[in-house]
């Protein structure tokens, strides 16, 4: 926050040419370019700070970043685009269509955006390089440095996306801003908005739309694609994995219903009829099935012979028997 929005517009500020209302209008641009209110709230608290040590270095009389009108933190969940809103935003962009797509499917921040470069594109091997960002202070000056993160970071491109480039990019000299505004220089956030891009959000059926719901858009695609948390936070830019599910965690919220299935597809492959079949009975101890066999033996029916008189009698008895 501090080198990205503070610095940049206060750094060669002498302290007692800060005024509230130069404040006030700063904090307002930063809503302007799609700070969300934490963001504008958190800047304003880093300024604050500063100016409160000036305060207490008898460096100022008074803090004029105090009593400033906040933006609010704002609850409304954030707006995810599916591919075909994409679509229709980037045919109604004529000439910010690859623009558009660039944004929704890369997820870069504006500033990442404006810096691009021909040369950071390897269509080959279907790769965007981000290392460099420009940020926009007071309508009027720019201010080049690295990322968000301070850090060079591979993206993906998709193939579609590579065949899109390829009319823009190729044959261009490489060291040529790949995305520039008419005139060639760097491609303003408000003036590419009253350009085209509002037009074309109205245009869509997206009124409202700002470029920088299309970083929060490719996050979603990717959620929507199978990418993992770690894989949206190299593709983002993020500090690390925790940020990103801070950001999105609503994003995950459908992998609940998701686990759920695949837990209802492991019981059945563990224990539906095929693992009946192949369930066996627990062995029983040897005395335990003697005695069960025994008792089978006791119960069983016995075949009932009818009777015929008296049984002859044998050759031996017989003789005994005779009455010679």
């Amino acid at each position: 926050m501090l080198r990205t929005h503070v610095q940049p517009r206060w750094g060669d500020v002498p302290l007692v040419r800060v005024t509230p209302s130069d404040i006030q209008a700063w904090l307002a641009e930063l809503s302007d370019r799609g700070l969300s209110g934490a963001s504008v709230r958190k800047a304003q608290g880093v300024l604050s700070g500063i100016l409160g040590a000036a305060v207490r270095d008898r460096r100022l009389m008074a803090n004029p970043a105090l009593g400033m009108n906040l933006p609010p933190l704002g609850t409304k969940r954030r707006r995810y685009l599916s591919s075909a809103q994409v679509e229709a935003l980037a045919d109604a962009a004529g000439p910010g269509r690859v623009t558009v797509l660039v944004l929704s499917y890369c997820g870069l921040r504006w500033s990442e955006l404006a810096a691009l470069r021909v040369r950071n594109f390897d269509l080959l091997r279907r790769r965007l390089t981000v290392e460099e960002a420009v940020t926009e202070i007071n309508g009027s000056t720019v201010v080049w440095g690295t990322p968000k993160t301070h850090g060079r970071r591979s993206v993906p491109l998709p193939r579609f996306l590579v065949d899109e480039l390829a009319r823009s990019v190729v044959n261009r000299p490489g060291d040529e801003l790949a995305f520039p505004s008419p005139q060639g220089a760097v491609l303003r956030n408000r003036n590419a908005r009253y350009a085209w891009f509002d037009d074309a959000a109205r245009a869509a059926g997206l009124a409202g739309l700002t470029p920088h719901e299309l970083r929060h858009t490719a996050a979603s695609l990717a959620v929507s694609a199978g990418a993992n948390v770690k894989a949206v936070q190299r593709m983002l830019g993020h500090a690390s994995a925790a940020m990103t599910l801070d950001r999105y965690a609503d994003l995950f919220d459908d992998d609940l219903d998701d686990v759920a299935e695949r837990l209802d597809r492991l019981r059945a492959t563990t224990c539906g009829p095929a693992a009946d079949f192949l369930r066996t009975e627990p062995a029983q101890p040897a005395d335990d099935r003697q005695d069960r066999e025994a008792n089978a033996q006791v119960r069983r029916p016995v075949d009932r012979v009818e009777t015929r008189g008296i049984e002859p009698l044998t050759p031996a008895l017989q003789r005994r028997c005779s009455a010679n």
